[in-house]
């Protein structure tokens, strides 16, 4: 049995982590920067360490620091959430090496599955569909120009490892592997320090489906179905949903069997997510494997919300030990669900992160309407990390009930002091492509003027709360927040008589 968990994360997934481990009854130790000397997380957990200054690489990437935290305080397991190390093997080994438990597979399965080229290979040998390719022992330009023609263009030079889209390039042309090779190695250099590369053939307008899966040590594994994850900006998810409407049921079987199959070939333990490519329409649709995440993911939510389970606490029980907590014949599907997940960011100027002071920050509250979020009001926006302010998931007995509420929740998040892209989500779940699940990867790409131009004005309850602040004057100190000049004294602290 775990008895107290450091937690190796930030931000809303440290607080999810924590709210898990309360209902299990396990101890917390939240971890933080001098950048996060305040924030949520560390007020949440039972106790808190300072690891260091703000930058990451001397806070929450110093695998030294978070060892010794979690043996300063009592911790007997790490969860490593998502990002920073959660998918690093030295930081799973160098866990286990000091006799914590690692929540999550073990560095052996993240080592095996951290080259994309090495987990094809697998795959392809386990018999789960691969999109054609070719990974070249030799590395020359020559090499894999020869290796390119013998596949065929259009295609894609891949790095090794890492992911997220960085060093991927597009080659329609041969004539254009002479820029695309030097460029890609380059960047997977300084990404990922391997300059290793890979050609994958082009799917040409696919969706990005990927399966939840989770095993416990003795390898009994499960999935739990798909999660559309197509619209997404530069290989970024920015809306998820599940069930995706382009699965058929046929489709679901046979994708959900392959996940299975592709973690049992690496032995895996713990949540995990197999990605695949969906080409074509119905039962006739091919898919194909990309990677497996060695982690929980942003997009967990709509899972829990739709399979009605809790994928954190499970995380805790199988890596103490116990069993999995369900069979494949009890797992079932019921409605719909969407993420949408907010940043402080600035579509109209390419999407620029913003930084500065959450003067009002309020939640929209419902049935059908939970939010995972790791700011408050009155808290800071740091420029060290990843601008996402909160998740807004909401589920429905149906599809087109789950986008109601999206769009009516959206439409009630209040938020002043950051620029940020409701107004953009927004957008995209009003466009008629996207109402009717004809999406795909190069969705957002190809709509990206029209879904950022400006929208005729604030979300509503952003214009309301501006105004009220605006009211106040200019002498309380005024600040540009989503575009309006509002000031920066609360008028829901003055008022009274109020009535809602």
């Amino acid at each position: 049995m775990i008895g107290r968990v450091l937690i190796a994360n930030r931000g809303e997934i440290a607080l999810r982590v924590i709210r898990a481990c309360r209902t299990a009854g396990i101890g917390t130790v939240a971890v933080y920067s001098d950048a996060d000397a305040a924030a949520p997380h560390v007020h949440a957990a039972d106790t808190a360490v300072r690891i260091g200054p703000a930058p990451a690489a001397e806070s929450y990437l110093d695998v030294g620091a978070l060892i010794d935290a979690a043996r300063r305080t009592g911790a007997d397991a790490v969860h490593p959430g998502y990002g920073f190390l959660s998918e690093r093997a030295h930081f799973a080994k160098a866990v286990e090496d000091a006799g914590l438990v690692f929540i999550g597979p073990t560095a052996d399965s993240i080592t095996r599955l951290g080259s994309k080229t090495g987990a094809r290979t697998l795959m392809e040998a386990a018999g789960v569909p691969v999109v054609p390719g070719a990974a070249p022992e030799e590395q020359t330009d020559a090499a894999l120009t020869a290796a390119a023609i013998a596949l065929g263009v259009p295609l894609l030079v891949k790095p090794a490892s890492g992911g997220g889209g960085i060093g991927m390039k597009t080659v329609r042309h041969l004539d254009e592997l002479a820029t695309a090779l030097p460029q890609a190695r380059r960047e997977a250099q300084a990404a990922f320090g391997n300059p290793r590369l890979y050609l994958e053939r082009l799917v040409e307008r696919p969706r990005h489906i990927e399966v939840q899966i989770f095993a416990d040590a003795s390898g009994d594994t499960v999935h739990l179905f798909e999660r559309e994850c197509s619209a997404q900006r530069r290989h970024q998810k920015v809306v998820e949903e599940t069930p995706s409407p382009a699965v058929t049921p046929a489709v679901r079987a046979k994708i959900g069997a392959a996940a299975v199959t592709a973690a049992r070939t690496v032995g895996y333990r713990n949540a995990g997510t197999v990605e695949f490519l969906l080409e074509g329409d119905g039962d006739d649709a091919r898919f194909y494997f990309l990677e497996i995440n060695t982690r929980l993911q942003v997009e967990h939510p709509i899972t829990e919300c739709v399979v009605g389970v809790d994928l954190v606490r499970a995380q805790l029980a199988v890596a103490g030990g116990a069993p999995l907590p369900w069979r494949q014949a009890d797992l079932t599907q019921r409605g719909h669900a969407l993420e949408c997940r907010i940043y402080a960011e600035d579509p109209a100027q390419g999407f620029l992160p913003q930084a500065g002071t959450l003067l009002r920050y309020r939640e929209p509250q419902g049935p059908g309407i939970r939010v995972d979020s790791g700011v408050v009001e009155g808290g800071a926006v740091s420029v060290y990390y990843d601008p996402m302010l909160a998740k807004l998931i909401t589920w429905g007995e149906t599809r087109g009930e789950s986008l109601a509420r999206a769009r009516e929740a959206l439409s009630r998040f209040e938020i002043l002091g950051v620029r940020t892209n409701l107004a953009f989500l927004m957008a995209i779940l009003d466009h008629p492509d996207f109402i009717a699940g004809r999406i795909d990867t190069g969705f957002l790409g190809r709509e990206l003027d029209a879904l950022t131009a400006d929208p005729g004005g604030l979300p509503p309850a952003v214009a309301a709360a501006a105004a009220f602040h605006a009211a106040r004057g200019p002498a309380a100190g005024t600040v540009v927040a989503g575009g309006a000049a509002v000031a920066a004294a609360d008028p829901f602290d003055t008022l009274r008589g109020w009535r809602g």
